[in-house]
């Protein structure tokens, strides 16, 4: 099925037992793919994957979340089956939310909920906080919607980033493009992310892996993997932590990101942004389980979320129904 709006494509797909279409959404530099789930006119919420993943990593949870919404998850530009930034270009957090704008323009959403994993946390913290009158819920899946960083690091870590750049366009083409067996490649992910199970890898492997001579090359641009120029520091989160009018629900995992990628001196800020949550009446719970528990066990995120949902997106559309025009 083509649906022409704004040069959107919507493909069928039976892959699964509910119906779930290819989105491909123009851009600049050429386009951003992702998977549509629920009905046409259902409340739209926008999912967002971590960093190195893709949309993929919604599929086991969007199937046990309220059927009346319309999820749209994407693969953020330089990742699963979306186009690479053009040569000399970096991965920066106001990139990845621009690219998020784009797609919400070119799907003709004027208000919508955000889900994000991650590093997709970080950019629908950061959407949330410039669009404030888009968005009416969040939720945060192993994420705290900022990563704060250390005033006095930002110069090294900006040097690191253009560093790397430099080393990574000196390299020749074969060497950022190694191709792999599908095992080798199964392998390769599972190494690098413990923290999959077997089937989260192969579901990741859809959307990431594209087929060669010879066999298969991640599908990511392995500029990602540099350090990112863009920071913000702890007081510059707050502010725009501040700036977010919809409702938030942080969903942290007891073996997650603060046990596992955090280091010590972070500790500090993310107890600062939590604390800042709380203190807006947002709500701030932990799970047993890993950084991608949403993707390994939904049965223990689902619940949360679509209770969230429920009250703070659906339930508040069916009272304005009900409410008279002329007091809307």
């Amino acid at each position: 099925m083509m649906q022409a709006l704004k040069g959107v494509r919507h493909l069928k797909s039976s892959t699964m037992k509910q119906a779930v279409s290819e989105l491909c959404v123009p851009v600049p530099w050429g386009e951003i793919r992702g998977k549509v789930w629920g009905p046409d006119h259902g409340r739209p919420v926008l999912c967002v994957h971590g960093w190195a993943d893709n949309c993929g990593t919604f599929n086991t949870l969007i199937p046990l979340l309220p059927k009346d919404c319309r999820y749209v998850a994407v693969d953020l530009a330089g990742h699963g089956r979306s186009s690479h930034r053009p040569p000399g270009i970096f991965y920066t957090f106001p990139s990845y939310v621009m690219d998020v704008r784009r797609v919400v323009d070119a799907l003709q959403w004027s208000k919508f909920s955000i889900i994000g994993h991650s590093m997709g946390g970080n950019v629908a913290g950061l959407f949330s906080a410039v669009y404030p009158e888009m968005v009416d819920a969040v939720v945060l899946l192993d994420s705290y919607g900022f990563l704060p960083t250390d005033l006095k690091e930002m110069p090294k870590v900006i040097r690191q980033g253009m560093d790397e750049m430099l080393q990574f366009e000196k390299k020749t083409e074969e060497k950022k493009s190694r191709v792999y067996s599908y095992e080798k490649a199964a392998e390769r992910l599972s190494a690098v992310n413990p923290t999959l199970s077997e089937q989260s890898v192969h579901i990741l492997l859809e959307r990431g892996l594209v087929q060669v001579e010879g066999g298969v090359v991640f599908s990511r641009d392995f500029r990602i993997n540099l350090k990112n120029i863009v920071r913000i520091s702890l007081e510059q989160s707050l502010e725009m932590q501040s700036r977010i009018k919809a409702s938030i629900l942080v969903v942290l995992a007891e073996g997650g990101f603060e046990k596992i990628f955090a280091e010590p001196d972070q500790k500090k800020f993310t107890s600062a942004l939590l604390q800042a949550y709380r203190d807006r009446n947002n709500t701030v719970v932990t799970v047993p389980g890993d950084h991608h528990v949403h993707l390994n066990n939904p049965e223990a995120v689902a619940p949360l979320v679509s209770d969230f949902l429920q009250t703070k997106v659906l339930t508040q559309s069916d009272s304005l129904i009900d409410v008279p025009a002329s007091k809307i």
